[in-house]
């Protein structure tokens, strides 16, 4: 078995019937490259040829009534690959709009917690060589970049790229070991807390200081209120948009700035148009909560290895060239006061998250609707996920597009997420249509806050 960090166990803590904790990935596909043609059969062999190799599709949770601390990972004897997955067709025309509807109902349905945490859905769109695969994982087994890891170890440089050979699994445990072990865990808890608090205590001044100086990132609870603020329901939709990945690049190496800064001034570009045509544009900037990977810098156990920050979006700006250099102004400011927490800082303190109390809150929180009373934490995520710069051939089948879509929460609808492959830049929105049923038009500014930059150059 394998113990669940704090931070992983805490998305399944934060799941609700209307907040489903899962990230979802779109994959457009050419299936001309398939040696021998396309077939639904011949694809499900090569899957579970593929699965039989990556230990993460055949786990499941794992818990017990008497268990202190987190659930675990245990191999699921009865895996069956049928039992995720799912074959369908669009009706006609099959074109992007029934892409979209059919991905958003796919993503508002929550995963089953008796089984592995992923699915995987192969939608037939009417056109003999265009294909759509839909994947799901739970939030609690991956983040941006074990997910796209994930993905390119289902994925090939060719189309005929042999299977990784198959891996070892986390094993089993029956009900006494996990409560036993959990046990144990819990009763370490005093200690660590002990070593915690001071370390914690110490970057307090440092981060007063910059506070100080002005040099603080935006704080939370500071984000005006917009139409997609709010609480949220079960139901979703999803946008997906394609961008030249060079035209990023002369823009970003014209103005002297990062590709993540102008990818956000790209976000921002797009929902200030979004806003402005419906008389919703806020005085003040919305406020991006921005996903900051630290595989790198961490240590810790866990499949999340993530820390975050805030940082505003200039959205109040109307020049599209100092909105970008006003973004990369905010998101070096954010960086570096984030770097005072230190990489693991998250991670730590997430492993005193007790689950009953936590769900329990969430549960409360969610039907009380108290997201709508306070203040705005912040108005959307917005996380950039690097990809591989080559081709690549998912199950035999060419990609031509990976749209990744990450989770939305109470009091922030709508999640962006970005990929860059094979010279391209994918954008996947997702968000609830009860509070933005025209997603679609969102969607299509992006392609729009680009051109605007790429004309300054």
């Amino acid at each position: 078995m394998q113990r669940l960090s704090g931070l992983d166990a805490s998305f399944l803590y934060l799941e609700t019937p209307t907040q489903p904790m899962h990230v979802c990935g779109v994959l457009e596909l050419d299936t001309a490259t398939i040696p021998g043609g396309y077939s639904f059969e011949k694809l499900r062999a090569k899957l579970i040829e593929r699965v039989e190799g990556i230990s993460s599709f055949t786990e499941k949770l794992a818990d017990s009534r008497l268990n202190l601390d987190h659930p675990v990972w245990v191999d699921d004897d009865d895996f069956d690959i049928d039992r995720h997955l799912h074959h369908v067709g669009l009706p006609a025309p099959g074109g992007k709009a029934e892409i979209s509807d059919m991905c958003g109902h796919i993503a508002s349905l929550p995963l089953d917690r008796a089984r592995p945490l992923w699915e995987m859905w192969v939608i037939e769109t009417g056109d003999t060589n265009r294909l759509v695969v839909m994947t799901k994982m739970h939030h609690a087994s991956v983040d941006g970049v074990t997910g796209a890891n994930l993905m390119s170890a289902l994925c090939g440089l060719e189309p005929d790229a042999q299977a990784p050979e198959p891996a070892p699994g986390v094993g089993g445990a029956n009900s006494l070991e996990i409560a036993i072990t959990g046990a144990i865990k819990w009763a370490s808890r005093p200690l660590k807390f002990a070593k915690l608090l001071p370390s914690t205590i110490g970057v307090i001044p440092a981060w007063l200081e910059r506070s100080k100086r002005g040099e603080a990132m935006t704080a939370p609870f500071s984000a005006p209120r917009t139409s997609f603020n709010s609480t949220i329901t079960s139901r979703r939709n999803v946008g997906y948009a394609q961008l030249d990945l060079e035209d990023v690049r002369a823009v970003k190496n014209h103005f002297g700035v990062k590709v993540n800064d102008v990818v956000m001034a790209i976000c921002a570009g797009a929902l200030r148009k979004y806003l402005d045509d419906r008389g919703e544009l806020p005085d003040s900037s919305l406020v991006a909560m921005v996903p900051v990977s630290v595989h790198e810098k961490s240590d810790r156990p866990g499949r999340n290895q993530v820390s975050g920050m805030f940082s505003r979006l200039e959205t109040n700006v109307d020049d599209p060239v100092e909105r970008l250099n006003a973004i990369s102004e905010a998101n070096t400011v954010a960086k570096e006061h984030t770097a005072v927490l230190g990489a693991t800082l998250l991670q730590d303190w997430s492993q005193f998250a007790a689950p009953a109390m936590f769900g329990t809150a969430m549960r409360v929180y969610s039907r009380i609707r108290l997201a709508d009373r306070h203040p705005v934490i912040h108005n959307l995520v917005v996380s950039n996920v690097p990809g591989p710069q080559v081709p690549l051939y998912f199950l035999g089948a060419q990609v031509v597009g990976m749209y990744p879509l990450g989770p939305i929460f109470h009091g922030a609808a709508l999640t962006v997420t970005v990929m860059s492959l094979d010279g391209k830049l994918n954008v996947g929105l997702i968000s609830c249509p009860d509070l933005m049923p025209d997603l679609s038009t969102l969607t299509d500014d992006f392609g729009v806050a680009l051109q605007e930059l790429k004309a300054r150059i």
